[in-house]
């Protein structure tokens, strides 16, 4: 049993001798129990480092730099505690936290991979006392997450290895990524008290791996095809507010990307889709969407998506007055027009195909109204993303089908059970073959076979003959025939030259400012300008010679690797 007041008795004694002054007791006691302390504990961590696990040790080291704070309340004075605890924490801690972090078997990875808690909430705490102690944690962690998302892109190279066909939807991928996302930034929050060193080692880590593509297509595509699936009708089934949560999830892995803007056309394609064929699941999960990416990439960012949702819904209020009168006219099938803004929309293409005459006595009416309404703007047509529904009797059953306007032109074609060469129906629907051969396709080798071809077989040649196929028959009413897109995901090549349009902009953006720069430093610049894409060195380059062929810039005759502005 120790006699505190005994001991804090005598201590007072070296305080009270310098007359308020701590000279005695610094120099008499606090210097010769600071050695001793130091020369304990020194003891001690040989002995524990030795028998202990990290967590033990941890544990103890814990323990007695509360009972060291304890006794400085109890009988020293309050002047020493910072200098005792330094002591301990030099020698229990500082110098042998990397023997710590590593041991084998009870170390920093291994407290990870285990979801330790609580052991790296002590962890944390304890190196955080250290000036630079968490530095090396922060590391471990950063290290860790890499390779566990390392992990999961070997993963699905493995499956591609395998034989699995390569496709760019892979909800399984992205979904271990969110989950990994999701569990290492609860980690940081909850065991790592949200440090930002740790918030760095996250992204540094996420930015390693995520921009790792494997296979044709790329990581920027398998995030927007799975916000596609989220957002669009008979997609994934989730509740509104899980709608929410996994957008959220996503933007947050979107945010370690360095191709935002390949996603960003990606994701614009599929939200047009989405938008003009009817397959939006909410209007306000899409707004909310491009809210999420809007605060995480800025206006210039979601400009287009906002204008894309603006058009459509202009477009529902003119559509009853337009309705009106087109009823005027006695026309026999039900017609609807959605105007595009064309600076807003991805550019698609286009076929003349020959319209029946009904169709055109449509679009003719639509043209009177709305050149009345708008008189400045010019009207395109745009048939590869129209919709129809097409009322089919096969024998004695009634179908709806649900066709794309190219289609439903088609099937028109054929009406009435007439056979027609492939050469003849081409011809009479001006069409080429990039957009021929995959429209019929869609009727005559899908699931749905509306058309026969002759020869039977699964690719459509120049040679075949076609006719509506009299013994269809479904067991649904309402009859999807898919078409394959005559559009790719995203256009690389104007992907391609919006970037270099960017890379310029910053180049001049940044010379008319400075005036004259050096190669390094101009480079510099524009990469910490650039925040949708990160450019090889060799392209900003390339467009530093484009700039001086055009005479925005000039070499110095002194130095060829400083540049200068020309106004």
């Amino acid at each position: 049993m120790i006699d505190k007041t005994l001991i804090k008795t005598n201590i007072e004694l070296y305080e009270n001798i310098g007359m308020g002054i701590l000279e005695s007791y610094t120099t008499d006691l606090e210097g010769p129990l600071l050695n001793a302390t130091r020369e304990y504990y020194a003891k001690k961590r040989e002995e524990w480092i030795v028998a202990d696990s990290t967590p033990e040790y941890l544990i103890k080291a814990e323990k007695v730099l509360l009972e060291e704070k304890n006794r400085v309340h109890d009988y020293l004075n309050p002047a020493s505690e910072g200098k005792l605890l330094r002591v301990v924490e030099e020698e229990i801690l500082e110098k042998v936290e990397t023997v710590l972090l590593e041991k084998e078997g009870s170390g920093c990875r291994v407290l990870l991979s285990n979801d330790k808690s609580e052991d790296l909430q002590r962890m944390f705490h304890l190196f955080s006392r250290l000036e630079n102690g968490l530095q090396p944690i922060a590391s471990i962690v950063e290290k860790f997450i890499c390779d566990m998302g390392n992990e999961i892109v070997q993963q699905r190279q493995s499956r591609l290895d395998s034989g699995e066909k390569d496709k760019n939807d892979d909800p399984a991928f992205v979904k271990a990524l969110l989950a990994l996302h999701d569990k290492y930034l609860g980690v940081i929050k909850t065991d790592f008290s949200g440090h930002s060193i740790f918030q760095k080692a996250l992204k540094d880590a996420f930015v390693e791996f995520v921009n790792k593509n494997v296979g044709n297509f790329t990581n920027a595509e398998f995030m927007s095809t799975y916000c596609d699936r989220i957002l669009k009708s008979g997609g994934e089934k989730l509740s509104e507010s899980e709608v929410e949560d996994s957008l959220e999830k996503v933007v947050q892995l979107f945010s370690y990307l360095t191709e935002k803007d390949l996603f960003a056309d990606i994701y614009r394609n599929q939200l047009a889709k989405r938008l003009l064929n009817g397959r939006s699941a909410s209007n306000d999960a899409e707004k909310v969407m491009i809210s999420k990416l809007k605060m995480q990439c800025g206006t210039h960012f979601t400009s287009k998506m906002e204008g894309m949702l603006s058009d459509l819904a202009v477009g529902a209020d003119q559509k009853g007055e337009f309705d009106e009168q087109i009823k005027q006219h006695n026309c026999k099938m039900d017609f609807s027009v959605q105007v595009l803004t064309t600076g807003f929309w991805p550019t698609y293409k286009s076929p003349a195909i020959t319209v029946p005459d009904e169709m055109t006595k449509n679009m003719d009416i639509f043209k009177t109204w709305h050149d009345k309404r708008h008189q400045q703007r010019k009207l395109s047509w745009v048939f590869s993303l129209g919709n129809a529904t097409v009322r089919a009797v096969f024998g004695k059953k009634t179908y709806d089908l649900m066709v794309t306007t190219l289609q439903a032109i088609a099937l028109n074609a054929l009406n009435g059970g007439m056979t027609k060469e492939y050469e003849e129906l081409k011809k009479e629907l001006n069409l080429e073959d990039g957009v021929m051969k995959p429209l019929m396709h869609s009727l005559s080798c899908g699931k749905h076979k509306v058309v026969n071809k002759s020869p039977a077989s699964s690719k459509i040649n120049n040679t075949d003959s076609f006719i509506s196929n009299a013994k269809f028959s479904s067991n649904m009413r309402k009859v999807r025939i898919p078409m394959a897109s005559l559009d790719a995901s995203h256009n690389a090549k104007k992907v391609e030259e919006d970037r270099n349009h960017a890379i310029e902009a910053s180049i001049v953006r940044t010379m008319k400012a400075r005036k004259t720069l050096r190669h390094q430093q101009l480079q510099a610049e524009v990469l910490s300008q650039l925040a949708f894409f990160k450019p090889n060195p060799r392209v900003i380059k390339k467009r530093i010679e484009s700039l001086i062929d055009r005479e925005y810039l000039e070499r110095s005759a002194d130095d060829i690797q400083v540049y200068n502005y020309l106004a």
